[in-house]
């Protein structure tokens, strides 16, 4: 049995079930389905536009879908199970919901006025309730293992694009996630220092984190992932192994994409 029997042999640690989602006449998602098994690496690919991002940001909440269901670790995200019928939550009360998942987004989003180290403490302090100190020297410590042990007192003004990065990717692992998610998070940078990202991007993984990257970097999906999904007009058009996906595309549209982006 290999490693990837195994993952899938255990329960999704998130299941999207036909999830819908339009801005005005203009739809973005068409019944997107996707299962992540524990300790996974699966990679979104597919021309801006495909709908990567928003599916994304509805896993968490951070956009409501139309229609569907999104299940994080056995319980549906944006509602309550009460004898088998959901009822939806107000959003105060995603925030617990949330914290089971945690994203790296493109530009960021540090608080500006809070050093490094401050940065990585915040969720985990504020949001749940953790006790400073132990946060700290958590903090500290992730902060050394994404090459920033000698930054943890500098503000994000003083960092460049890719230890920022690094220091939003410290933030995210703090809070202890089920899974990580990562919107396209060496798109805004230098290509000199991108490299950097995803080598610590490619430690998370060999870790054993559970991870779901929308990304362009080709290398890095076939290197990384054991799966990877080619979206494009709102739909999963593709899926299967970076060998599957990259050397043998079954769709016209997965390998007119490829052909584009890897000529």
């Amino acid at each position: 049995m290999t490693a990837n029997d195994v993952q899938l042999a255990e329960a999704p640690v998130l299941e999207a079930v036909r999830v819908n989602k339009s801005y005005g006449h203009h739809q973005v998602l068409k019944d997107v389905s996707l299962e992540v098994h524990p300790g996974e690496v699966v990679c979104l690919i597919g021309p801006s536009g495909a709908g990567k991002s928003t599916f994304l940001r509805t896993l968490n909440r951070l956009e409501a879908p139309d229609s569907g269901e999104i299940w994080v670790g056995g319980d549906p995200i944006g509602f309550r199970l009460d004898n088998g019928k959901l009822h939806e939550l107000p959003e105060r009360h995603l925030s617990a919901q949330r914290a089971r998942t945690a994203m790296v987004f493109q530009h960021f989003n540090l608080f500006p006025h809070f050093t490094a180290l401050q940065n990585v403490m915040e969720g985990p302090v504020r949001v749940q309730k953790r006790k400073a100190a132990v946060v700290r020297e958590e903090a500290v410590a992730l902060l050394n293992r994404v090459g920033l042990g000698d930054k943890v007192d500098y503000y994000p003004s003083q960092l460049s694009g890719g230890q920022r990065q690094r220091v939003a990717i410290a933030r995210a692992v703090a809070m202890k996630p089920l899974f990580l998610l990562f919107d396209e998070p060496t798109s805004a940078l230098d290509p000199e220092l991108v490299g950097e990202v995803l080598d610590v991007m490619t430690a998370l993984a060999k870790d054993g984190r559970t991870m779901l990257v929308v990304t362009h970097e080709m290398g890095f999906a076939r290197r990384v992932a054991d799966r990877i999904v080619f979206m494009a007009d709102g739909i999963v058009v593709e899926d299967g192994t970076p060998g599957e996906v990259l050397d043998h595309p079954k769709e016209a549209r997965t390998q007119q994409f490829l052909r584009r982006v890897l000529a």
